[in-house]
């Protein structure tokens, strides 16, 4: 079913909406989630609650992108839950994820209020317009899906070293981006 099809279920308030929902972006809900808090129940847990936070949202709001909606919803659930987690335990897999990107924003940008952080998230996605589709590709993989770097290299077919190595000159290359244009730097 499209994605316009299955926003009308929601304005219908059909419950088959997230039926719909579940087998078109599922398994992509699930992979956000469990590669950030790397458990299947909790995983489970941050899907279920996706679709109920989409059912509540939609309408009003009328996503452009129903995939994009639905990670974002997913992620920041999973975030969330990361955190209450970490409280307890540590997730040292998602922790390196965190902190290779760090690097290149953490400390110097200050994203305190929503408009920082929409300003941030526009340059990203300028400079990653500004990179080759493979390394655009892969380091969103790393830093939005939070994939593996063993799976991301087995999934395109290189060594685990060449896709540290373009992470890295990427992240670098982001840093510059931010240093040069970023007025937060």
């Amino acid at each position: 079913m499209e994605d316009k099809e299955i926003i009308e279920l929601y304005f219908e308030k059909n419950e088959s909406a997230v039926k719909e929902t579940e087998l078109k972006y599922g398994a992509m809900i699930r992979a956000i989630a469990f590669n950030i808090l790397k458990n299947h129940s909790d995983s489970e847990e941050c899907e279920n609650d996706t679709y109920n936070i989409a059912w509540n949202k939609i309408p009003p709001e009328r996503p452009a992108f129903l995939g994009a909606f639905l990670g974002r919803i997913a992620r920041n659930i999973s975030f969330d839950k990361y955190h209450y987690n970490k409280a307890a335990k540590r997730n040292t897999d998602f922790d390196i994820t965190l902190s290779e990107i760090e690097c290149c924003i953490a400390s110097k940008i200050y994203v305190e209020n929503e408009t920082d952080k929409n300003m941030l998230s526009d340059m990203i996605s300028s400079f990653l317009k500004s990179v080759s589709f493979t390394k655009r590709i892969i380091f969103i993989r790393r830093y939005w899906y939070c994939d593996t770097i063993v799976k991301i290299a087995k999934d395109y077919g290189f060594s685990e070293s060449k896709v540290k190595s373009m992470l890295m000159r990427t992240r670098n290359a982001l840093k510059k981006y931010l240093e040069r244009n970023g007025e937060y730097i």
